[in-house]
């Protein structure tokens, strides 16, 4: 799997880890505490959840065109670990994030710094299969990138559930995901009598040990908890920032180095002079044709922050392998690293009989695979409550859930799709892009994602007022429409990339 691939590829993979290891304790964590912090419908949170996933990636064109003009990635890059850090650090202080908005601001903060980071650093692996050497290597090695990356993500949600669990129990309470809700629905005066003296009663003697003496009290003193260890959790990730910081001060000078304008920087390539620009025309053309097809891909499979965990907080019931909501989001990143040199197996073996699908068709493919989860989705969501229903009686009981098995199937298959599209997406880009606007077509594709993400509350919208299997079908639909349009244009997005 590593034979032939260049030797900056894991150093690279491995400086990228501590941004995953933030992006998935965001992932893991980032809803549940807006929505429990300041009291906010999955609507609400989802707004601000879209506003952070959509400028994320935006910022990064913004990355890819400051390294562009500077033509210092590595001084960017190193920008953007070092501005994330901060970011976390301010997210993570309780007495600074005082209102929806200074948390939003912490939020940018980091998206700022993401922005710097990540379409650069993805730049800088383009540029090594720039050598005629590994050229041939393009798609396995990004495979291998997004695996390695991945790594540290498998964790995120591990520490970030520990960190916020531990401090809940050192304040004399246990875990519980229905209670922040409930609490604010009881200081907010909308809760029944019924829930009151059953539900509500029975979850606060659960996790206090005892019968509270003043609900009230227990109320405010059960958010606080949980709120302050939702705030620690988030320094996990400045850990993780650091650590990423020191890998890549190590292992910058075995990565392509394109930084500093000299005489020489104004001398056109020869892989330039092949570039007229009837040729870039269309090149840029195909790649701006991808990036809208990938747009809704991001908006149903980053769904797994938003709807899909509050469907875990809602409707699934937790115990054994998935005893927290927030666990369900390491089934990706685990996936992503066990799943990803099994294809690269497969396509390694589909090309040596010369049957191996170009990668748009494998994007077109990907695209089916998405729809497929939210069909799975969708029938087993048949008969559940509408959600209004299950707050009106405080949580849905146990018996009426449905088996944590549902989400893993969907994850294991929204995960198969993302490595037909994400990484091999990557490669298309760096493969296609003109020489002079790498960084600024990975932006391009991180752009792409930025639209789905700002439209991500739309999910929120309808998982709060339509039925939950007929808002897994409108994934369904999205996801089949833009499948057919890739495959419209596969044949000129093959003659484009050779």
């Amino acid at each position: 799997m590593f034979k032939g691939q260049p030797k900056g590829l894991i150093a690279a993979a491995l400086a990228n880890m501590g941004e995953r290891f933030g992006f998935y304790t965001m992932m893991a964590i980032l809803t549940l505490f807006l929505m429990s912090k300041f009291n906010l419908t999955g609507t609400e949170a989802g707004q601000l959840y879209s506003i952070f996933y959509g400028a994320i990636y935006i910022l990064a064109l913004v990355g890819g065109i400051i390294a562009d003009r500077l033509r210092n990635y590595k001084g960017t890059i190193i920008a953007g670990l070092i501005t994330m850090s901060a970011g976390y650090v301010f997210l993570a202080t309780p007495a600074l994030i005082t209102s929806k908005y200074i948390a939003l601001g912490a939020l940018l903060i980091i998206a700022f710094g993401n922005g710097l980071f990540k379409g650069n650093l993805q730049a800088l692996v383009g540029q090594m299969y720039d050598n005629d050497q590994y050229r041939s290597k393009r798609d396995s090695g990004f495979q291998i990138f997004y695996m390695f990356i991945n790594v540290g993500a498998m964790f995120a949600p591990f520490m970030a559930t520990w960190v916020r669990n531990t401090f809940v129990k050192m304040q004399g309470y246990a875990y519980n995901a229905d209670l922040p809700g409930m609490c604010h629905q009881y200081l907010d005066g909308k809760m029944t009598e019924d829930v009151i003296n059953g539900k509500f009663t029975e979850l606060a003697t659960s996790v206090s040990g005892s019968l509270p003496s003043n609900l009230t009290d227990f109320a405010h003193s059960y958010l606080n908890a949980f709120n302050t260890g939702f705030h620690y959790a988030f320094l996990t990730a400045v850990g993780a920032m650091l650590i990423s910081l020191l890998i890549f001060l190590f292992t910058k000078k075995i990565l392509p180095n394109p930084q500093g304008k000299s005489k020489s920087a104004n001398v056109v390539s020869k892989e330039e002079i092949k570039q007229d620009a009837k040729e870039i025309k269309q090149r840029i053309l195909a790649l701006f044709a991808v990036f809208g097809v990938v747009i809704f891909f991001w908006f149903s499979f980053h769904q797994n922050g938003l709807t899909l965990t509050m469907f875990a907080k809602d409707y699934t019931l937790l115990g054994g392998l998935f005893p927290s909501v927030e666990i369900f989001q390491s089934i990706n990143p685990f996936l992503v690293v066990f799943l990803t040199p099994i294809i690269i197996l497969i396509f390694n073996a589909l090309s040596k009989r010369g049957k191996e699908p170009s990668t748009p068709k494998k994007i077109a493919i990907g695209m089916g695979i998405a729809a497929l989860a939210f069909i799975v989705m969708a029938i087993g969501s048949l008969g559940l409550p509408l959600l209004k229903d299950v707050t009106a009686q405080g949580a849905l009981p146990d018996e009426l859930r449905i088996t944590p098995w549902l989400l893993f199937s969907v994850y294991f298959i929204l995960t198969v799709a993302e490595l037909f599209i994400s990484p091999l997406g990557l490669s298309f880009v760096s493969k296609v892009a003109p020489v002079h606007l790498q960084g600024l077509m990975q932006g391009g594709w991180l752009a792409a994602t930025a639209i789905g993400n700002f439209s991500l509350f739309l999910g929120a919208m309808m998982y709060e007022n339509i039925s939950i299997s007929i808002t897994w079908t409108a994934f369904v639909t999205v996801c089949l429409l833009s499948m057919l349009a890739m495959f419209a244009m596969v044949k000129w997005l093959e003659r484009v990339a050779k």
